[in-house]
């Protein structure tokens, strides 16, 4: 994993816990964050102890404000787009695609690339002092890491596009009943709640949670392909198949 203070990793049992740890700028990412985390998810999702990761981030104030500005205003046009723009869609997306179920705790701010990160995770369970904000219109930029494809899948187009065009924030209690956060609770119960969760999820028989995930999060061809690969795989059918092969022999094919 890329060496960096910003961004924690530990493996506890069958939970990886991935922590944003730069509260003095109220998590706001830069480069060397994003590729922290693109090495965290990727440690945690080749374990085969760990059946549930969580999201979190240090400080009471934010979750995660967004993109570092002074970060990337200072890259050049090319670079914006190859090292910042790509990368931050490659490494939501390893969130999204990972084969645990991804639980984010969230505190106060969750802005801009902030919520688009959140957006990734399967489940977000927030503090009743949560805010969430689509705020880039204000900056005169749009959403860059998925957030007008994700938000307007979770909470419908009507609303993400409320949140998008104006960039005012909405409360944790809007968030809960758009959809947008799974549970509001208090911020002393945050911790406790979302390792109980994890725990629930992590007791459950993990190949089956996986495959569940893998079936929600996406119903496309790639992945009914995958699945029914997997399974064909180990079919009498299959194994016959290879054995003919190497026996150089017509298979006899019998549907099992």
């Amino acid at each position: 994993m890329n060496q960096t203070t910003k961004v924690t990793f530990a493996i506890q049992g069958r939970i990886a816990r991935i922590t944003l740890d730069r509260p003095e700028k109220l998590n706001a990412l830069d480069p060397e964050m994003l590729a922290a985390l693109e090495d965290a998810v990727s440690e945690a999702e080749q374990s085969r102890e760990v059946r549930v990761i969580i999201l979190a981030a240090a400080g009471e104030k934010a979750f995660c404000v967004g993109a570092d500005i002074l970060a990337w205003t200072a890259l050049s046009p090319l670079d914006m787009w190859s090292e910042w723009v790509r990368r931050g869609h490659r490494v939501f997306e390893r969130f999204e695609r990972a084969k645990q179920p991804v639980i984010c705790a969230i505190q106060g701010f969750a802005y801009g690339g902030g919520l688009e990160l959140a957006l990734a995770c399967d489940i977000r369970i927030v503090t009743d002092s949560a805010r969430f904000a689509m705020p880039e219109v204000k900056l005169g930029t749009v959403p860059g890491w998925g957030g007008t494809d994700r938000l307007p899948r979770l909470i419908g187009s009507a609303r993400a596009k409320q949140m998008i065009f104006t960039g005012e924030p909405v409360t944790a209690e809007v968030a809960e009943r758009w959809g947008l956060a799974n549970e509001v609770i208090p911020a002393a119960s945050l911790g406790d709640r979302v390792t109980a969760l994890a725990e629930k999820i992590a007791g459950n028989a993990p190949v089956a949670v996986q495959t569940a995930k893998q079936l929600i999060t996406s119903s496309s061809s790639a992945t009914l392909e995958s699945l029914a690969a997997a399974v064909n795989a180990f079919s009498e059918d299959a194994k016959e198949g290879l054995a003919a092969f190497r026996e150089k022999r017509p298979p006899k094919f019998e549907g099992r």
